[in-house]
């Protein structure tokens, strides 16, 4: 083992030696090399009469760059478009993301987490959390209404159990019971688990009352304190958008410093959140339970997940990490943010409203959706996938099959005036199949 690793392992074992338990072997072989990019580190700061290290090409006292490229970038220096980014993204951005997750989520004050490390969107967050704590044989636990690519970051590439319980209850809400049995059954079993949480939940559109996010947090509390190691993942991805009643903020505030068997994790970004999807700028973020706030554990784990991304994409790009600051900086930025909500808020409701007319009840109903961009239907008469190719093939509409009973509307990219004659469509290709 590189003598790096080590010290990283030491750091966390001396601080909260179940978060080393934690780790994959991976993970606990990866760090953070100081070569070429610590070198240029010190040589940025430092060198002021030939800086000859990172491998980019200058010219004039600035990046090198095209000008048939740069013409549509001329309010931007070069120098924030073309170099590499640090491998943990710019610092200013790191900072102000961590600013926005304090105004936005009021249950972290006062808690003790890393600064934010930049990823190449949240895919990239999932498989770094996949690298650095999953191995072959480790449980998943997720909700069965789930986002299919969960499977490909860690079933197929790491080799894990996906374990699902039913998303809801009789009742219409998140099925607590179902969540806490399945994690005492991969406690008791495993002795590990991993914890997926995505709110607002992609398919179904779905996120926890308060009462329902206290009793998800107070159950992974319960089985930590049972000695249960648990790495809790908040998939954040379509953070903000809560249309009805639910929790406001996202559930790592709530889970971050509460039990030294439980390690935190958030993961969003800008993709969905500042409507910069092709960005791909997303971040990652850890909170230990140790009890002296985990701050040498949260950077020895910064340090591995430095070592993942330099192993792997080596750095985010630059341009859009540049894009985001400006907008997070700008004064306009809340108020263009609230008038994006408000027409995506409306499309929910406006959805509902449709759904409940009672038109539509002899051939399906709805599972409960109050925030994203989803809702899910349940089909009572058809084949998910063959209603799917006849609305395609006869109707020119694209919806997504999960499986046999449920189909997915993204009535995110729906005008509001519009989503009637969807449902009607769709209500006519149930007929004919029917």
């Amino acid at each position: 083992m590189n003598p790096l690793a080590s010290a990283l392992n030491d750091d966390i074992a001396q601080h909260n030696p179940a978060v080393l338990q934690m780790l994959s072997d991976l993970g606990k072989e990866i760090f953070f090399p100081k070569g070429i990019l610590s070198q240029s580190a010190e040589a940025k700061a430092k060198a002021n009469r030939f800086n000859a290290t990172i491998g980019i090409a200058t010219e004039n006292g600035a990046p090198m760059h095209l000008d048939c490229m740069h013409e549509k970038l001329k309010a931007y220096d070069p120098a924030d478009i073309y170099p590499y980014a640090p491998p943990a993204g710019k610092p200013e951005l790191r900072a102000l993301w961590r600013e926005k997750m304090l105004r936005e989520n009021p249950s972290l004050q006062g808690k003790v987490f890393s600064e934010p490390i930049v990823t190449s969107a949240l895919t990239h967050g999932l498989s770094i959390v996949a690298d650095l704590f999953t191995e072959v044989g480790d449980t998943i636990l997720l909700p069965d209404k789930l986002w299919g690519n969960y499977k490909l970051t860690f079933g197929t590439r790491r080799g894990c159990h996906i374990k699902t319980y039913s998303t809801f209850n009789a009742d219409g809400g998140f099925n607590v019971a179902a969540f806490k049995e399945a994690l005492q059954q991969v406690a008791d079993e495993k002795g590990k688990a991993v914890v997926l949480l995505n709110f607002p939940n992609n398919p179904s559109g779905y996120t926890p009352t308060e009462a329902e996010a206290d009793a998800l947090v107070q159950a992974m509390v319960e089985q930590a304190a049972s000695g249960c190691s648990i790495v809790a993942v908040s998939d954040d991805a379509y953070f903000g958008l809560f249309y009805e009643d639910s929790i406001k903020e996202s559930l790592f505030g709530r889970m971050a410093n509460r039990h030294p068997n439980l390690l935190a994790i958030k993961l969003d970004g800008a993709t969905k959140e500042e409507f910069a999807w092709g960005f791909r700028t997303g971040f990652i973020t850890f909170a230990d339970g140790s009890a002296d706030g985990g701050s040498a554990v949260l950077e020895a784990l910064s340090k591995k997940t430095l070592g993942i991304i330099r192993g792997t994409i080596s750095n985010c790009p630059h341009p859009s990490q540049t894009f985001v600051i400006e907008a997070l900086r700008s004064p306009l930025f809340l108020q263009q943010k609230q008038e994006k909500f408000e027409i995506l808020k409306a499309r929910a409701v406006r959805t509902k409203e449709v759904l409940d007319s009672g038109e539509y009840d002899h051939v399906w109903d709805y599972y409960p959706f109050n925030s994203g961009y989803f809702m899910c239907l349940r089909l009572k008469e058809v084949d998910a996938e063959q209603l799917r190719l006849h609305l395609l093939d006869n109707y020119g509409v694209g919806t997504i099959a999960i499986n046999s009973t449920d189909l997915r509307i993204a009535f995110s990219c729906i005008a509001e005036n519009d989503i009637g004659e969807l449902f009607d469509l769709i209500y006519q290709a149930v007929c004919d199949l029917s």
